[in-house]
């Protein structure tokens, strides 16, 4: 019998609440060696950014890390950071967690190990497995640690996953939120129904992770009628690798979006899907969407560069870069959409780094 990791009260009271999760990128030198200060400056930029929570380890932290054994030093840096700096509220460590069972088991280990709260368990790379094989795998990582279940795009390493498999892992005790990445309407509504006819429909948080839909995720209420009686579902939170950069204004528009839903305010609803847009259209910028997300990664460290973040947009695969007309296009959404970059946010950290809690120095 499974006996799932429990999870700590203020994180799942966290979870409940919805907050903004980057997925944590990489800082890497011109040699392509981890660059520890601009890591942990990184993971201080987006708590000073009023982020709820990191994830690291995953797709935007770049999968190589594995091989290049920068997994455990990269978490650490994190896990830090987080751990030595003030907050108002309970920050949530979220590591990824990738590969069949034993590596996944180990790396949650590791993860464990450093303080880590939940897993984000990716299923890429699997996809000769049953169902019955990965609804078994991912209950085992439950032992180890609580679980954030992820649905990847296809387009980027995952597989489609139906409504019956993710109806199993929402009765999967250890699971407590899932992250909805298919950048597709279908197998969006395939995993907010599945959960909202679970058992454990009040238990299980969703956060947004169709970085090509933001805003109208965090502004929909899904309802359905389940045995008789209606259970509604909102996306609460998002844990995005566009919320890598621009965090500040990730904050403020996440709880814009809170308040309108809250208010049931039809018009301020209104203006923030007119945002959305100008989200969407950025993010296929930053993601190369024009070219296969091939620059997804170089996308994202070319606007930390730019704010000083990052030295360089250097990723552990020299193959990795922008894609032909990417930069234009990462140019053209910064003229169109200035209040949509935090860059004078950034500039108020850099110029005074005496503040403890938004200091980006080591």
């Amino acid at each position: 019998m499974t006996h799932p990791a429990s999870l700590r009260p203020e994180i799942a009271a966290r979870l409940h609440q919805g907050v903004v999760i980057p997925a944590h990128p990489l800082a890497l030198t011109p040699d392509r060696a981890l660059d520890a200060e601009r890591q942990a400056g990184l993971t201080r930029y987006y708590l000073a950014a009023g982020a709820g929570g990191v994830a690291v380890g995953v797709h935007t932290t770049q999968f190589a890390i594995r091989a290049a054994g920068l997994y455990e030093p990269v978490l650490r840096i994190a896990a830090g950071v987080v751990d030595a700096t003030p907050a108002p509220a309970p920050v949530i460590k979220i590591a990824g967690v990738v590969g069949p069972t034993a590596p996944a088991l180990a790396e949650a280990k590791i993860a464990a190990g450093l303080g880590y709260d939940l897993a984000l368990v990716s299923l890429g790379g699997l996809t000769d497995w049953s169902e019955d094989e990965l609804v078994a795998h991912v209950e085992r990582v439950t032992e180890v640690l609580p679980l954030f279940g992820f649905y990847l795009q296809p387009s980027v390493g995952g597989r489609p996953l139906p409504y019956g498999f993710w109806r199993r892992i929402a009765e999967l005790a250890g699971v407590h939120a899932i992250k909805i990445a298919p950048f597709n309407r279908y197998q969006t509504l395939d995993v907010v129904r599945a959960v909202a006819e679970s058992s454990r429909a009040e238990e299980i948080m969703l956060y947004t992770g169709n970085d090509d839909n933001i805003i109208p995720d965090l502004l929909t209420t899904y309802r359905f009628d389940v045995n008789g009686r209606t259970v509604e579902k909102r996306i609460v939170g998002g844990l995005l690798g566009h919320w890598a950069v621009w965090t500040h204004t990730a904050v403020e528009l996440l709880a814009a979006c809170h308040a309108a839903v809250a208010a049931k305010d039809g018009e301020r609803i209104g203006e923030l899907l007119t945002t959305g847009v100008a989200v969407t259209d950025s993010n296929a910028a930053f993601f190369d969407s024009a070219n296969g997300f091939r620059g997804c990664i170089a996308g994202i460290h070319e606007v930390l560069r730019r704010q000083g973040l990052l030295a360089g947009r250097w990723c552990l695969d020299p193959k990795e870069a922008l894609s032909p007309g990417q930069l234009a296009e990462i140019d053209r959404v910064y003229a169109a959409y200035p209040a949509l970059n935090d860059d004078a946010f950034v500039a108020s950290l850099h110029a005074d780094p005496t503040r403890q809690h938004a200091s980006l120095s080591c």
